[in-house]
């Protein structure tokens, strides 16, 4: 599992039919405390917002998730933290 923080959400104009209804939000990687690169993954709870502590699940995992639509997902959000005691 990886964790992050939520920035944002993605608004795609067109998506791969099995991704319909699903929110893809843009999420900054924490790792070893801080901070790196931003993804975009998809929101399994459909309840995650922008400054929002997550749990991801990363590549072949990530669309099996999704038992309903299978799709072509390479990260997903699948808990929330609760508090995170780093200073990022």
């Amino acid at each position: 599992m990886v964790t992050g923080r939520i920035n944002g959400t993605v608004v795609a104009t067109v998506k791969d039919p099995s991704m319909e209804g699903v929110p893809l939000l843009t999420v900054k990687l924490i790792v070893n405390g801080k901070e790196t690169e931003t993804v975009v993954a998809a929101d399994h709870t459909r309840q995650a917002g922008p400054g929002d502590f997550v749990f991801l699940i990363p590549k072949k995992e990530a669309s099996r998730i999704f038992r309903d639509c299978q799709g072509p997902y390479d990260m997903a959000v699948v808990g929330f933290i609760d508090t995170y005691n780093e200073e990022l």
